[in-house]
């Protein structure tokens, strides 16, 4: 199999000059380590997918932000330009949102109402219309098994000093059986809110929602599990229940991200998880924050809208 060029500052300087009008020779910024995705200018976004795998996403990604831009009331990036920056493999030159990402940015009260708004749109996008861009139905994870790769998480994670597994027992095992997945229909998933993702102004509103290459057809509650993570699990809950999400999927949500979360940082700890620790870190202090409804109670016949 060939081997996929590295984009260099020099080849995204070449392709952006080529692309924007006039000759415009903006300064070029990689966003991230691994060179796929680069600042052109103050305006734009330039992404360039690594594999044919990822091609085929980001093409697929196009799509799907034209059909979630038509209900999706926060904004959504704008492809300018897109074609192949090597053979087989994909770009796409984008709008730059104005606002920030990352593990800085708070969100507001008023911000907790955008997170609102956008997963009540998530769940009018039509799923139809959806899967006939490529979006793949994905079954709900089993939170019973994540529970078990939880507790061996926290046993090393206690072993570092980082977690104390006690506080796992607030989700027994019959509790995870509970939490399983109703019959409510499946929803347009984001799979990805983290901060990296989410767009929010000085004042914390969110402006905007970057990364749809993760979106699936399936489990609502995944994207209150990484609302949690990213913004803490009582703004995560209150955003879902003022989306009309009850007991069930919140609480669904918040346990995936309180599993997920430890497993992430034990992976890392044994070096199977390059994320920065601190990153990690800070992902299961918010999942971990307390809420209201803290522990799992009967829940007789609710399901998720």
């Amino acid at each position: 199999m060939t081997q996929a060029p590295t984009p260099t500052a020099e080849t995204v300087r070449r392709l952006a000059r080529s692309l924007l009008p006039g000759g415009e020779q903006p300064a070029v910024t990689p966003v991230e380590e691994g060179g796929t995705t680069w600042w052109v200018g103050t305006r734009h976004v330039l992404r360039l997918a690594p594999d044919r795998e990822a091609s085929l996403r980001q093409l697929r990604e196009l799509r799907l932000r034209s059909l979630v831009r038509a209900h999706v009331a926060l904004a959504v990036p704008t492809s300018v330009a897109r074609g192949e920056w090597a053979d087989g493999l994909s770009y796409t030159l984008d709008t730059r949102l104005p606002g920030a990402t990352g593990e800085e940015p708070g969100v507001s009260a008023v911000g907790e109402a955008d997170l609102a708004a956008l997963l009540t749109a998530l769940r009018e996008v039509p799923v139809r219309q959806a899967e006939t861009l490529g979006v793949p139905r994905v079954a709900p994870r089993s939170l019973e098994t994540l529970r078990a790769a939880a507790v061996s998480a926290a046993g090393r994670l206690a072993e570092a000093d980082e977690f104390d597994p006690a506080r796992l027992a607030q989700l027994a095992a019959p509790a995870a059986r509970q939490l399983g997945v109703q019959s409510g229909a499946a929803v347009l998933v984001h799979h990805n809110l983290g901060r990296a993702h989410l767009v929010v102004s000085g004042d914390g509103r969110v402006r905007g929602v970057l990364g749809w290459t993760d979106a699936i057809v399936g489990d609502p509650a995944e994207d209150i599990a990484s609302l949690s993570a990213a913004v803490g699990a009582p703004a995560a809950v209150r955003a879902a229940t003022l989306a009309g999400y009850g007991a069930r999927p919140c609480l669904r949500g918040l346990w995936l991200a309180r599993c997920d979360t430890l497993v992430r940082l034990a992976d890392a700890l044994d070096g199977r998880d390059e994320t920065p620790l601190p990153v990690l870190r800070g992902r299961v202090l918010r999942a971990w924050e307390s809420i209201m409804l803290e522990r799992v109670t009967e829940l007789p016949g609710e399901e998720a809208p």
